[in-house]
Formats: structure tokens, sequence, C-alpha cells
């Protein structure tokens, strides 16, 4: 556990119970809530309470590494922020605060395409490194354009998410009406193109209306060599729940996946990205694969990590810190799940991140399974 600028001991359970005191409901519910009956939101915890460990002894654990190399840059912890939009709905600084907190932790942080700060003033507060994230839209000059600022301001590879030809259909957000409102904003996009996702209308959902209408969902795998061409960055595809859709993005060029299902909130049903880690892994040419989807704590970060993740992303929890606690809480929460993810590590006697293989995980039928 660690210490918040309080001065009392948080586990990330308590920052999320924090962050809900703190947040506006309809806010609360665009965080949380997942598509339509939330069926792979739970999927992924489920899949983490079928996980057993078999630990080693006598291993020699009396220092433990919990630092993992990617593209050349090596990070203190394999836990890195995802792409989330909109920080400012939870924090007045948004994402950078977001971004000293990661910087203090030594994580990784991708910003999202739709950040609610500049590119220039997140790199400004950044002690770590940073990718950014895009969406393909219909105008591939504002995802031309803001690659270029993302190259000038430092940022490190380019994270494109592939699983959002359309937006789910998130009930918790159609109910409540939901759009972007008060002064917050995706700074980053012309004006002009996010107009819509600021426009409310009772049982609907503005970002599902802006998705619609910004968001290019013929874009095809051979699309991929015109984004290619945009940039020098590593480029990095996030959404990959299949070892078919795996050795096609190793064919057009990946440099990375990221083994995700969007956090629950894509494609109801979905298979929970725990549960297809491995296929993934075992297909990825030895690109490197990230991971992201109902990790919740250390341990789990742990089953991750041996299933072949290279890096785990949290999602929704480091929006419970930045809410509870500014930079401040978004530290914290790193800081307690590395060190939940360094306890686990030596009790299972893996002090590196390179012990870690699929040895050390046993897979339950069922959740509370033997």
């Amino acid at each position: 556990m660690t210490q918040t600028r309080t001065g009392q001991s948080f586990t990330g359970t308590d920052y999320q119970r924090l962050a809900r005191e703190l947040v506006d409901p309809d806010v609360w519910d665009f965080i949380e809530g997942g598509a339509e009956a939330e069926r792979t939101v739970a999927a992924n915890l489920a899949a983490f309470d079928r996980v057993r460990l078999r630990p080693r002894v006598l291993a020699g654990v009396s220092e433990v590494d919990t630092s993992v190399e990617l593209f050349g840059t090596r990070y203190a912890t394999p836990l890195g922020v995802a792409p989330t939009a909109y920080h400012r709905l939870v924090d007045a600084e948004g994402e950078v605060a977001t971004a000293r907190g990661a910087g203090a932790a030594g994580a990784l942080f991708v910003v999202g395409m739709f950040a609610s700060r500049t590119l220039e003033e997140i790199a400004e507060a950044s002690s770590s490194e940073l990718w950014i994230q895009l969406y393909w839209l219909r105008r591939r000059d504002v995802m031309a354009a803001l690659l270029r600022r993302a190259e000038r301001c430092g940022y490190g590879a380019v994270m494109l998410t592939v699983d959002v030809p359309r937006m789910g259909r998130r009930w918790r957000d159609m109910r409540n009406g939901f759009a972007i409102g008060g002064d917050v904003a995706a700074v980053n996009i012309d004006a002009g193109v996010m107009a819509s996702a600021h426009e409310r209308a009772a049982g609907g959902s503005a970002l599902v209306r802006h998705t619609a209408q910004q968001f290019d969902a013929g874009v095809t795998w051979d699309d991929l060599a015109w984004l290619r061409a945009q940039t020098r960055l590593p480029l990095v595809l996030k959404g990959i729940l299949t070892a078919e859709d795996a050795r096609l993005a190793v064919r057009h060029g990946a440099d990375a996946i990221v083994v995700s299902n969007h956090g629950g909130r894509q494609l109801d049903g979905a298979v929970a990205s725990l549960d297809v880690l491995a296929e993934v892994a075992d297909a990825a040419g030895g690109r490197p694969v990230l991971f992201d989807g109902g990790v919740r704590r250390g341990v789990d970060a742990l089953a991750a990590l041996a299933l072949g993740a290279r890096m785990v992303l949290l999602g929704r929890p480091p929006l419970w810190g930045l809410a509870a606690g500014g930079a401040d809480g978004v530290a914290g929460l790193l800081r307690t799940t590395t060190e939940e993810l360094a306890h686990a590590m030596a009790l299972a006697g893996r002090p590196t991140l390179g012990d870690l293989d699929r040895s050390v995980v046993r897979m339950s039928t069922i959740a509370g399974g033997a």
C-alpha cells in the first residue's frame, strides 16, 4: 500500500471507492460502464478469479526487479496508463496531472487522442515516456497532424485502437444522455470535428453520434500502409483478440500488439482479454505483446505477465487515482499496484519479470475452483 497526500494508506479498491464519491454520477457511468449487459466487463474480472498460481520456493528473492524495457526505454514498472479520454472530467489538471503521476512512478502513459490537455502541455509535465493513441478518423489530415505534433514533442510510439468501427452500445451513457460538457474538450482536435460530442440529447449518447459521424468504419488492413508512411514512430495495434488478427498485424507491419477488448466497452460477449492472451502471444511472431482488461491488483498483473504480456496497461484505475488525488493519486495507484506485483513475484519465487512464464499460472475452469 502507498501513502497518499492525505497520509492514509490506500489500495486500488480504496481509490475506486473515493473516486465514486467525488465524481459526478453520469461521468462515473461513462468511466465504469460497458457495452449492453456488461458481460465482457464482468468476464475480464472473472478471468482473474480463475487464476491459480504455482509458487516456487528457495528461489533467492531478497531483491525483486519489476523494471522492463520496451522500444529502447526502460520503465521502473511494467504497469502503464492505458489511453482514456477527457481526464479533465475528473480532475481540473486532467492529463497533465496524469503525466506527472505516471512519471513519478516510472510508468508509461499512453495519451488518448481525445485528451483534454494539449500534447505539448502533457509532454512538458511528463518525466517518463509518452505514446500517442489514435482512432481512425474520416479526416486523415487530422490524424497526420496529430502524429507530426507528437513527434515534435518526443512521444515514443503511436497506438492505433482498431476495435471501434462503431461505438459499443453503452446503455448507461444512452440513458444518461451523456455528452462532454462544461469547458472540457478534446483540445488537440479541430473543434468542428468534435462538435457533436458536446450535443446532449435525451435517450442517446453524444459520443455514439460523434463516432458514427467521424470514425471511418471502412478501414482495412491495407490502410495501415498509409499510417506507416506518416510517421517514423513504432506502430502498436490495440484491440487484438485472436491469433488470426495477430498474424495479420505482424504481416502488415505492427511493431507491437495490445490484447484488449476495450475494457468490455465494445462487443458485449467478447472473450475476456486474459483468456486469449497466450493465443495472441504465440501468434505475435516475437513482437512485444501488451495487455489490458480487468487488472485491479498486482497479482493480476503477475498472471498477465506470465501468460505473455511484456507490459500491462491500466485503464479505469488511474482515473480513480486521478479523481481521488490528482497526480499524487495516479502515482499512488501505480506504486501500490507495482508494490503488490513485487510482493507476489517474491512469494511466487520469481524475482525478475524474465522469470515469469506460463508455468506460474494454472487456470481453473470455475471461479474459486482448485
